[in-house]
This record gives structure tokens, C-alpha cells and sequence, in this order.
């Protein structure tokens, strides 16, 4: 499913980088935002149309990582997971489920978003800590895993 506003945006910021957008950093594109929420490289892998080896995509998703394209997650099972970075997508937060290690977006109403805000520039600043952003993970376990 072609996405040209966002193909425009992600082609003139891996320009600004000197990055070229690539048929394959297309591909890579399109899979994350055709999957649901943030993705291993094995999930990526599976959901690209064209076969990828695997050190290709490593190599994709560590560029476009460096270029402020996609964000990765780290799991405390060892699991990384990207997704496409919030200046594309909007700021949301994360359910992560320590048993099955899926992770599922959530978008936070505006009040307690601001609410939640407070905390964060609060815990800040009592460690004289410069806030440039911030991002939620709550660990537990999924409706399926819970059965």
C-alpha cells in the first residue's frame, strides 16, 4: 500500500543525511507501517513482499535508526523491536507483554498525557536532568497470555 506523504518525508530526511531512499529502505518502510506496532527483524522480514537477507536488513534498519527514521525498543528479554519514529507517526506509548514479548501501541488522552508530563520534567529535575522527551513501557501480560 503506497504511502506518499510519508515516503516524502522519510526521502527528504534521509537526503538531509545524505541517505538515499532506497527500494529496499521503501520496502522496510512500508512493513512497519503495515504491521502492528513495533516489530522484530524476523516480523519485519516475514511482512516484506521481497525476499530480504537478513544482514541486508540489519544493515537497513541500522541507517535508517541512525537517520531518526525508526526507533528501536529493547525488551528485557533481549528483544529489539522498531517501529517508525514518533515525528512520523505520534507520540504513543507501549504495552509490553513479558511473556510472548508482543508489544502494543497506546495513545494516552491529552490530560493525562500532560499529567504524565508533570512526572516525568518533576523526576527530571530533581536529578537536574534536561528533558528532550520521553517514552512509556508497561510490562505485563497480554489478554492472550493471561488465559
Amino acid at each position: 500500500m503506497p504511502h506518499p506523504q510519508l515516503d516524502q518525508q522519510i526521502a527528504k530526511r534521509l537526503a538531509d543525511k545524505d541517505v538515499r531512499f532506497t527500494k529496499g529502505r521503501r520496502s522496510v518502510v512500508a512493513g512497519l507501517v503495515n504491521g502492528e506496532g513495533p516489530m522484530t527483524v524476523t516480523e519485519i522480514q516475514e511482512s516484506l513482499e521481497v525476499s530480504v537477507p537478513l544482514s541486508s536488513l540489519y544493515r537497513t534498519l541500522a541507517v535508517m535508526n541512525e537517520s531518526g527514521v525508526v526507533s528501536t525498543h529493547h525488551s528485557g528479554q533481549g528483544l529489539t523491536r522498531y517501529e517508525l519514529a514518533e515525528w512520523l507517526t505520534g507520540h504513543h506509548h507501549h504495552l509490553v507483554c513479558t511473556r510472548c514479548g508482543t508489544v502494543d501501541d497506546i495513545e494516552i488522552d491529552v490530560e493525562h498525557e500532560r499529567q504524565l508530563e508533570v512526572l516525568v520534567s518533576t523526576l527530571a529535575g530533581g536529578a537536574n536532568f534536561d528533558v528532550s522527551d520521553h517514552s512509556l513501557e508497561i510490562d505485563g501480560l497480554c489478554h492472550r497470555c493471561q488465559r
